[in-house]
């Protein structure tokens, strides 16, 4: 048996110090493929933050909140109370409950305290939109700074989706520890593991915007607009996916075997389609239209002879 394989398939009889470490190495897998409940949160905290160190306390702040959760659902696992998700398909309300906290972090950042619904555009909403909005000079804009702390609260909620590593730690791993003192213990060792690979995700997605010769300014225009679209429309995917998951769930067991043994990597399914979605097509159309934003301020500013300082960061 190879090492893939006794990681996915473990036998029973194992030690504790054998669980726990083959529960951190699953939870470094789970943080280092494209999860649906984990990239797209750090993802955009973490270009909010537009440092090294902020996108590693964005990645560190979701994991704390994924790992208590996870703690408690080994526990819940160990004592044969984790039967409901056997029983029950969650993801289409975890998704409801994810997309919804995205949005509203999203609202806050984009608009303030208001949480705009999509028809707002029908009823002349689009004015917060306006081209004109977007040029306005660096000392008016008026995007909050990004909610770094409500990444706890989306580790919390997303620690309820539950996909092939939780089956591993809740129902194979969990039940093997020596006495319910130590069930929380594969579910913290898998979250530390999560842990460690959102840091670093995070500290890389947070580093995108250091490609370009911008200054301080202009950077944290691009990266708080970024991260608020991200996280205002990908919130909404998620709701739409979710209340497609809640009427046709069908859908949740749709998937396009890629070939691949690895969870998260097997299979074209809704879950990577989400990562798709948000961190790829809405993450990078956010940062090129961020990246126009702050070209056109520039060029205002330089057009009307603004003393701000435009000293590139290296």
């Amino acid at each position: 048996m190879n090492i893939l394989q006794l990681l996915l398939n473990p036998p029973t009889g194992l030690g504790l110090s054998e669980i726990l470490f083959i529960s951190l190495l699953l939870g470094m897998m789970h943080g280092a493929t494209p999860d649906e409940h984990t990239w797209p949160i750090t993802f955009s905290y973490a270009i909010g933050k537009y440092s090294t160190k902020g996108g590693m306390a964005a990645g560190f702040l979701f994991s704390l909140g994924f790992t208590i959760q996870r703690a408690l659902l080994t526990t819940l696992g160990y004592i044969g109370l984790a039967y409901f998700y056997q029983r029950y398909n969650l993801d289409g309300p975890v998704y409801i409950v994810v997309g919804l906290v995205m949005a509203i972090a999203g609202s806050y950042i984009l608009k303030g305290r208001y949480l705009h619904l999509p028809i707002d555009l029908a009823l002349g909403g689009k004015a917060h939109h306006t081209g004109k909005a977007s040029r306005l000079p660096l000392h008016e804009v008026h995007e909050r700074d990004v909610p770094l702390k409500m990444t706890i609260v989306h580790g919390l909620i997303a620690g309820f989706g539950f996909g092939a590593y939780a089956s591993i730690i809740t129902f194979i791993l969990a039940p093997q520890v020596p006495g319910l003192i130590y069930a929380p213990l594969p579910g913290l060792m898998f979250g530390v593991g999560t842990m460690i690979m959102q840091i670093i995700f995070g500290a890389v997605f947070g580093n995108i915007l250091r490609i370009k010769k911008f200054n301080e300014d202009e950077i944290k225009v691009i990266g708080k607009r970024a991260a608020g679209r991200v996280l205002y429309y990908g919130g909404w995917v998620f709701v739409l996916a979710g209340l497609l998951i809640v009427f046709f769930p069908s859908i949740d067991s749709w998937a396009i075997s890629t070939g691949l043994p690895i969870p998260n990597l097997d299979a074209v399914d809704v879950g990577f389609l989400l990562v798709v979605a948000v961190v790829g097509a809405l993450g990078i159309y956010s940062i090129i239209r961020g990246y126009q934003e702050a070209v056109a301020i520039r060029n205002q500013r330089l057009g009307s002879g603004s003393l701000v300082s435009s000293t590139p960061h290296s």
